[in-house]
Formats: structure tokens, C-alpha cells, sequence
């Protein structure tokens, strides 16, 4: 009598989410099956169909059953149906496995993201409540830094279980912020796409009456009612009152509505008054006749977006005017390094470009301005204004910055005195573009005209450089060919 054994050797493979099952061996005192097939095949006390049996499940050994698992519940029965007749001298025990991989739904906490070193808390807006189904990568929450808003997409499908953090609350990078059921969204469509079914079923419309076989005949007499009719006069009827309207707001009320400020509005307004409260702000001003750089706009723009795929402005006139004058007055590109009393130059120019935004004022830098053409600049421009219109700034994206450009003629302004950018030591100004009269050669002519507007800290900066450096910008926008010449 030969024991028989039919393990079963189940095989996890979790990071490719796939289950695979091998068939059981068979052995027979420790002998191989191979070995095992062979010996009981020879033996006198085993018939034919038991050979076959066992050379069926030798066969079956080196196949894998490979199901794939993508998070859902999933369950696979191993069976061994073929029949196998075996002698009464010989003992077999048969046994049937079934083997099942069942869903649990995993609970994840998702964190807050690591802040940049100049960032080292923020606060939470949330976008997503308890109980919501949100899709992988869907924002959930927003935290609002000094800089920028930092976006918290979601894990994974799943449904939001607990908010950890109250809308408003203060976070750090790495504090909890939410708990995630993944999967939770695909295991509720299920039960909703059944409750569907019975619904649909219900809601098939009767089928149509059969035609009547005799159209002559008369309709059936409706019964004679046993008691009167109970009716009311139709003075007794009352109709049924309107629901009441909202009243309407009283003419030349006075009402208020008070309203927090958002992390980056309460660091902006800091840093303006840190700004006025340091630096020994003074302004100069001058115009600019736009006359040639209109000009040569109009005669290559169409030239210049179907090359580059972008549009020619005028931003990057000044901003390669501004790294100009910068290399032409180091003083104005400087700081002021209040800890330490010392004056820091640097040899490379960043531009910061004010941009407004509806949660305030942001200033991405364009770096390494002073090595750039029109083109780089028109592209750096657009691809900082494009991440600034999708909320993608990152705090890499404002930091550091020599000097700072803002441009409000874009809202139609006509003059302005800018606050500087701490901790820069200057900005300009530029203003809207408008028709006035000017002085040509001693006759009066109406030129495109720009007042431009530059503020300096009197602490480092001298009247002589500060003028100095805005008449080279004047120079430069003017005619572009100084730049050609170096002079």
C-alpha cells in the first residue's frame, strides 16, 4: 500500500498584483513524481487507469494558472475531476484544495508634503469632504504657504474616511492630513450598478392593450355608486397657498462681510511693511519713446511666433534692458546683508516678474537673465505665466531674485511708484503705453510714450547710479542696437 500526498504550493506575487497557483505533486516515499509514475505504473497491484492518473497530474505540475488580481475580490477552485479507479489492495487519499484571494479594503493616511527649506508651515483648505469618492491624483486638499499654494492629490481611487486636520489648521511637512480607503469607489459601484438592475426592471413600461375585436361595440355601463357623493361647494374650495418668496434686500441697506486673510496675503502685506519700515525708499522716473520697439514688433511677430511658437511682447525688451543696466551698475543689483553690515554684489542677474494672481501677488524668477536673447526670455516669460495660471508655482520657482520688474500698465496703469521687493535693493516700474505729444527735433509730434518709474534704497544705491541705470534702460528699449554695439 503506497501513501499518497497532494500538497499545494500557492504563490503570492504582490508587487505585480498577480496570483499564481501550481497544481499539487504527487510522491510516494519521498520519491519524485516522475520517479513515483514510473514505480506504480511497474507495480503488479496497479492497474492501467492509475498510471494514466498520475501521469495526468505530472502533466498538470509544470502548467501555471496565472489570474490576474487589480484589487478586487477574486477566487479560484483547484479540481482535480478526472476519475481514477484504483484497486482495493492499494489506499488513496484524494484531497480537493480551494484557494481564494479576498479584497480588504486598505486604509492609507496620506501626509503633508515636504516643504522647500525657506517654507516651514502652512494652512489647510480643504476641497474634499468625509464620506467624498475622489479619483487618483484628484486634489483634495490645498495648503496655502507664504510663497504658494502647495496642491495634495489623492493616493488612489478611493473614498476619504477622516480629515485629520480642520480647514484652517496649521501643518508642518510630514503632519497626517487625511485617511483614504482605497478601492472603496469600484467596491460601491457594484452593489449600485445591482440596485440598477431590479429599478430598470420595474420601470419597462405595460405592454399595449390588445386591439378590441368588436370597434361597434358599446363601452361597459360604469356602476350606479350605493351612497351619495359627499361634494362641496366651490366657494368652500381654498387654493393652496404659494410658497413664501425670500424677501428681497431692503433698498440702500449696509451690510458687511468679513472675510480671513490667506497665509500669502498676510506675508505679502508683512513684507511691504517690513519693506517701507527698512529700506530709504526713493523713486525716479523717466519715459520712453516706444515708437521702435512697436515697429520692429510689428515687423517680425508673425516671423517670430511661427519660429519660436510663441508671441513677441514687450516684457522682453525690458528685461534684457534691465540685465543690461544691472551689468552696468552693479550697485543697483546689490544687497544689503543687515546681520552682518556687509554689501553683497553679485556677478549674475535674476529678474523677478510680478505676476497678479487671485490669491495675490507672486514674483517667479527668470535666472541667468544676463546669458539670454529675446527668444530665451519670451520663453521663460510664457512658461513661468503659464504655471502661474494652472496654480503649478512651486516656492523654487520665487526664490532668490536680484531685482524685481512689475508691469501694471497691463491693467491700464499711466504712473506708479513701485515698493521694493526686500530682499532686493530696487525695482522698475512700467506703465501703459499712451498717444502724447512730444518734442522731435523742435517740432511737436504724437509719439507711443512710457513713464517708467524706479525704486531704489538710498541706503546703497546713490541719485548718480539710480538715474544712470534708468537712462540706460530708456537707451536700450529706444533702440535696441545699443545692445548690438555695447555701448
Amino acid at each position: 500500500m503506497f501513501p499518497f500526498i497532494f500538497p499545494l504550493t500557492l504563490n503570492r506575487k504582490l508587487a505585480s498584483g498577480s496570483l499564481f497557483l501550481r497544481p499539487p505533486t504527487a510522491s510516494i516515499n519521498g520519491h519524485s513524481p516522475q520517479l513515483a509514475s514510473v514505480m506504480l505504473s511497474r507495480s503488479r497491484c496497479v492497474y492501467r487507469p492509475l498510471g494514466r492518473c498520475l501521469s495526468a497530474v505530472n502533466q498538470a505540475n509544470n502548467m501555471l494558472v496565472r489570474q490576474s488580481v487589480s484589487g478586487l475580490s477574486v477566487c479560484s477552485r483547484l479540481v482535480y475531476s478526472q476519475p481514477c479507479e484504483f484497486p482495493s489492495s492499494v489506499g488513496v487519499n484524494v484531497r480537493h484544495f480551494r484557494t481564494s484571494a479576498v479584497y480588504r479594503d486598505e486604509l492609507v493616511t496620506v501626509k503633508t508634503p515636504a516643504f522647500a527649506e525657506s517654507v516651514t508651515e502652512g494652512d489647510v483648505r480643504w476641497e474634499k469632504a468625509v464620506g467624498d469618492s475622489v479619483a487618483e491624483d484628484e486634489v483634495v486638499c490645498e495648503i496655502e504657504t507664504d510663497k504658494t499654494s502647495v496642491q495634495v492629490p489623492a493616493p488612489a481611487a478611493g473614498v476619504i474616511e477622516e480629515l485629520l486636520v480642520p480647514d484652517g489648521g496649521k501643518v508642518e511637512g510630514g503632519t497626517p492630513l487625511f485617511k483614504l480607503r482605497k478601492g472603496a469607489v469600484a467596491a460601491k459601484a457594484a452593489p449600485s450598478l445591482a440596485a440598477e438592475a431590479p429599478s430598470a426592471a420595474a420601470a419597462a413600461p405595460p405592454p399595449p392593450p390588445p386591439p378590441a375585436s368588436d370597434p361597434t361595440a358599446m363601452p361597459p355601463v360604469p356602476p350606479v355608486p350605493t351612497q351619495a357623493v359627499q361634494t362641496k361647494p366651490v366657494s368652500a374650495v381654498k387654493p393652496t397657498a404659494p410658497a413664501p418668496a425670500p424677501a428681497p434686500s431692503t433698498a440702500g441697506s449696509r451690510t458687511e462681510n468679513r472675510v480671513k486673510m490667506n497665509r500669502m496675503r498676510l506675508r505679502i502685506a508683512q513684507r511691504l511693511k517690513e519693506a517701507q519700515n527698512t529700506c530709504a525708499m526713493l523713486t525716479t522716473f523717466n519715459e520712453v519713446d516706444m515708437s521702435n520697439i512697436q515697429e520692429m514688433r510689428k515687423l517680425y511677430k508673425d516671423a517670430f511666433l511661427k519660429k519660436h511658437n510663441i508671441k513677441l511682447g514687450f516684457m522682453s525688451a525690458f528685461v534684457k534692458a534691465a540685465a543690461y543696466a544691472l551689468t552696468d551698475q552693479p550697485a543697483v543689483n546689490a544687497v544689503i546683508d543687515d546681520t552682518t553690515k556687509e554689501i553683497v554684489y553679485r556677478d549674475y542677474v535674476d529678474i523677478s516678474v510680478a505676476v497678479a494672481t487671485p490669491k495675490g501677488l507672486v514674483v517667479p524668477v527668470i535666472r541667468d537673465v544676463e546669458t539670454m536673447n529675446f527668444t530665451d526670455i519670451e520663453k521663460a516669460i510664457n512658461a513661468l505665466g503659464e504655471k502661474a495660471r494652472k496654480n503649478d508655482l512651486a516656492v523654487e520657482d520665487m526664490d532668490g531674485g536680484t531685482f524685481t520688474i512689475s508691469n501694471g500698465g497691463v491693467f491700464g496703469s499711466m504712473f506708479g511708484t513701485p515698493i521694493i521687493n526686500p530682499p532686493q535693493s530696487a525695482i522698475l516700474g512700467m506703465h501703459g503705453i499712451f498717444d502724447r505729444p512730444v518734442a522731435i527735433n523742435g517740432k511737436v509730434e504724437i509719439r507711443p510714450m512710457m513713464y517708467v518709474a524706479l525704486t531704489y534704497d538710498h541706503r546703497l544705491v546713490d541719485g548718480r547710479e539710480a538715474v544712470t541705470f534708468l537712462r540706460k534702460i530708456k537707451a536700450v528699449v529706444e533702440d535696441p542696437r545699443v545692445l548690438l554695439l555695447d555701448m
